[in-house]
């Protein structure tokens, strides 16, 4: 696999094949899920489970991946899918266009193929990132967790640690708190110290949601997607 021939110079054949024989399922096919999808393909994972109901909407250009005109309306998974099959096509992607509810998420890794050799939650719901903590915890699958990347601006603000060391995040202190109240101690997480701003109203938005939506840029969601990659490509090589 040719494509692979400089991380190869890194890495040697063994941390190749041991990336080639590794399975992860992705939640969320968004900012942070989509670009952190491509990075592990991109880095020789050989099979990639990825998880998201939604489609391609105009407003995911400005910050996924998978999101160009020509794209929209597609279920994303699907066109993650076509993606990473041009970028790896020996690869064996899995694409599951499903809504992650707390109450299903047995029966999602139960309909798997394999068991995963790791977890990455890329989703906004809280109820079901505090699910997808406790399968982890359950089966002893190692898991990262993505924080609140909207309404930033400094990438480079970003970083990696044990959710009982984060502050300033909000998303961070209501998943303490619920962790705290399941019995989990401890979440791999990558959040920022970054105080968010205040997105514009849109009248249309809060008429249809009752909240404002996050803004967001090109550059914060795609940065912290690349760095959940090298965690858990770091990890995997590290076993």
């Amino acid at each position: 696999m040719e494509q692979f021939s400089r991380t190869r110079r890194l890495i040697g054949d063994a941390g190749i094949s041991r990336l080639w024989d590794s399975k992860i399922v992705v939640f969320g096919v968004g900012g942070v899920g989509s670009h952190c999808i491509e990075a592990l393909c991109r880095g020789g994972v050989g099979t990639l489970a990825i998880v998201d109901s939604d489609r391609v909407a105009v407003s995911n250009i400005n910050r996924q991946s998978i999101a160009s005109f020509s794209t929209v309306g597609r279920p994303k998974v699907t066109v993650m899918q076509e993606k990473l099959t041009d970028i790896s096509p020996e690869a064996a992607v899995i694409p599951i266009e499903s809504f992650v509810l707390p109450e299903h998420v047995d029966a999602l890794f139960a309909s798997l193929p394999f068991t995963p050799d790791y977890i990455v939650d890329a989703i906004d719901t809280v109820s079901a990132k505090l699910a997808l903590a406790v399968y982890a915890k359950e089966h002893a699958i190692p898991i990262i967790s993505s924080m609140g990347t909207g309404n930033k601006l400094h990438a480079e603000l970003f970083e990696i640690a044990d959710i009982r060391e984060t502050s300033v995040c909000p998303l961070c202190r209501v998943m303490r708190k619920e962790l705290k109240a399941r019995g989990i101690e401890h979440l791999k997480v990558l959040y920022s110290k970054e105080i968010p701003l205040k997105p514009a109203d849109d009248e249309n938005d809060l008429r249809s949601t009752g909240r404002p939506t996050p803004g967001s840029v090109s550059f914060v969601p795609p940065v912290a997607g690349l760095l959940i990659a090298g965690e858990v490509i770091r990890d995997l090589l590290e076993r």
